[in-house]
């Protein structure tokens, strides 16, 4: 059994990682960490609660300590729990800067611990359907690739870290860049340059609600983009190839239900756990032939606790290492300095 201390019970904890962990056989939520407030005891009655990091790592049982706190406090809590023989899942971004993402993953390869970073959309259905896709060789030789996340919120949240300019690791394309960057990674692999721009569409917005990452390979542009107002959405995913194209409309529907309030808790989630509706499959247009539907495979972000667990426990190797995480930071990063700076980055320039 894997006991898992979870630090920060905002929304990425109460939604994202407390039921996912407990949706997992083989780990148990041993503590939550929260400073003031009363909602972790209130939702797990059983499970014990520190209001100090001290008073979380003193239970010397707890093997995973998994960090879902505001951005700027990444580095100093994960560089606690190393130094205290844990393993550690970090929530995306790793951290504010590259450098502290490095330091990271050097301190975890000397202390012999596990690091990684809690990359979920990977477990989305509609992007295993996708890698499935580019996989098979239907369209041929992928030369433009698009991932949107399109939403309609005209005003900021009020009092939310991720929307205010004093904070370190705010704004947009810290927080979806991540998501659309690795996924990107994962297909493609790295880019030799990027072209980025970072932007407001709200008057209101302190730091950017919208961005357009273009990874530029050799006969390939994979472009990420993120819209803060766009009531009426975009494709998901868009993919053309030499051999033809695949459409996808709307979002996996995990996420929706993680954050309604009767999320699921306990090892049974149903038998329609991430599965889409199939009106909201994808399309497949080979060229030549009739466009078909294409079923989304079944999400489950429970994949990427259950691979953890299988890493602690030496029966698998991790799915998201620390070199891809670190591959991820120097992306968002360098499209960070390309929107900054106005101009195409290549790969291997300095980020800071």
């Amino acid at each position: 059994m894997v006991r898992v201390g979870l630090i920060g019970f905002g929304l990425a904890g109460q939604a994202f990682h407390a039921p996912v962990i407990r949706g997992v056989r083989g780990m148990e939520l041993a503590c939550i960490l929260e400073r003031r407030e009363t909602r972790a005891r209130e939702k797990y009655p059983e499970v014990r609660v520190a209001r100090t990091l001290e008073e979380l790592l003193a239970d010397k049982e707890i093997q995973l300590c998994v960090i879902a706190t505001p951005n700027d406090s990444h580095f100093e809590y994960a560089r606690a729990c190393l130094m205290a023989g844990r393993d550690v899942v970090v929530d995306k971004p790793f951290a504010p800067t590259l450098h502290e993402s490095e330091e990271l993953v050097r301190l975890a390869a000397e202390r012999g611990r596990l690091i990684t970073v809690y990359q979920d959309r990977r477990w989305d259905g509609d992007f295993g359907t996708v890698k499935k896709i580019v996989a098979s060789g239907k369209l041929g030789t992928v030369v433009e690739y698009e991932c949107r996340y399109d939403r309609f919120r005209l005003e900021p949240k009020e009092n939310a870290w991720r929307e205010r300019a004093d904070q370190p690791g705010a704004g947009v394309l810290f927080d979806l860049g991540p998501h659309v960057i690795d996924q990107a990674l994962v297909l493609f692999g790295e880019p030799r340059a990027i072209t980025a721009s970072a932007f407001c569409q709200r008057e209101t917005s302190q730091v950017d609600d919208a961005f357009d990452v273009c990874m530029e390979y050799p006969r390939l542009r994979a472009m990420g983009r993120a819209r803060i107002i766009a009531y009426a959405p975009g494709p998901h995913f868009l993919i053309h190839g030499t051999k033809g194209s695949f459409v996808k409309y709307g979002m996996d529907p995990q996420e929706a239900r993680l954050r309604a309030e009767d999320r699921p808790d306990g090892l049974d989630w149903g038998a329609d756990w991430g599965v889409e509706d199939e009106e909201l499959w994808g399309t497949l247009s080979p060229v030549g032939e009739p466009s078909v539907k294409v079923k989304t495979d079944r999400g489950d972000y429970r994949g990427f606790y259950a691979n953890v667990r299988d890493a602690i426990e030496k029966k698998a190797a991790l799915d998201v290492t620390p070199e891809q995480a670190l591959r991820t930071m120097r992306a968002v990063m360098l499209a960070h300095k390309s929107s900054r700076e106005r101009r195409t980055v290549e790969w291997g320039e300095a980020v800071e």
